[in-house]
């Protein structure tokens, strides 16, 4: 997961530059998947990633559990191989392991587009498609049993440098999150057994946001 944080905070900060506006036909295929997608407040599930790297035969794998909270940020919790979290919030990205040694803090204080980085792993993972379509022209293929899949192009040259295209998803949540970087790697994340309830933190999920 460590490796996870650092691909996000290291090819995303380019999402700080240049935002465009959806036309009307985009506006109008979004609106498919804002339909279809659950607005919750709090979303738990597990998350599988595979990373592929050029060059390298094997992929990466790792997997764990995560929380998003639409008012805190999102915890990634990784079980394997490596024991380990990232907290991300609107105003910093916090990696340690699970015992609480080897922090790492980036503030967004000090570097404010970091807030656009955040910013766009809430949208990533909730779905969020008015945050993903302004910096991304977007093409929406709606699936039957209410699924949807979304297509993310970058709008701006700086964006197209970090990726090639972004592909989300899913049905009533967003299931899987396929990431192909401009320089021939790819990531692909699938969600499993997503749960809205409770919708509110518990004392020890909130307790690892501070």
């Amino acid at each position: 997961m460590m490796r996870w944080s650092k691909f996000m905070l290291s090819s995303m900060l380019v999402l700080a530059g240049g935002v465009g506006v959806p036309d009307a036909r985009a506006r109008d295929d979004l609106a498919v998947v804002e339909r279809r997608v659950a607005q919750v407040e709090v979303l738990r599930g597990r998350f599988e990633q595979e990373k592929r790297i050029t060059g390298f035969r094997n992929p990466l794998r790792s997997q764990g559990r995560f929380v998003v909270s639409r008012r805190q940020g999102v915890i990634w919790t990784t079980d394997k191989p490596f024991p380990s979290e990232v907290v991300i919030t609107r105003d910093r990205i916090l990696s340690r392991q699970r015992d609480g040694s080897q922090r790492v803090e980036v503030d967004g204080r000090e570097q404010p587009a970091l807030r656009s980085v955040n910013a766009m792993m809430f949208a990533l993972v909730s779905g969020d498609v008015g945050a993903l379509s302004a910096r991304f022209e977007t093409r929406v293929e709606a699936l039957p049993d209410d699924g949807w899949r979304l297509s993310l192009k970058p709008r701006s040259a700086a964006l197209a440098r970090a990726f090639a295209r972004i592909v989300l998803s899913g049905d009533r949540y967003v299931r899987e999150v396929r990431i192909e970087e401009a320089n021939g790697d790819s990531t692909h994340l699938r969600f499993s057994d997503l749960d809205d309830a409770p919708a509110t933190l518990s004392a020890d999920e909130a307790r690892r946001f501070d």
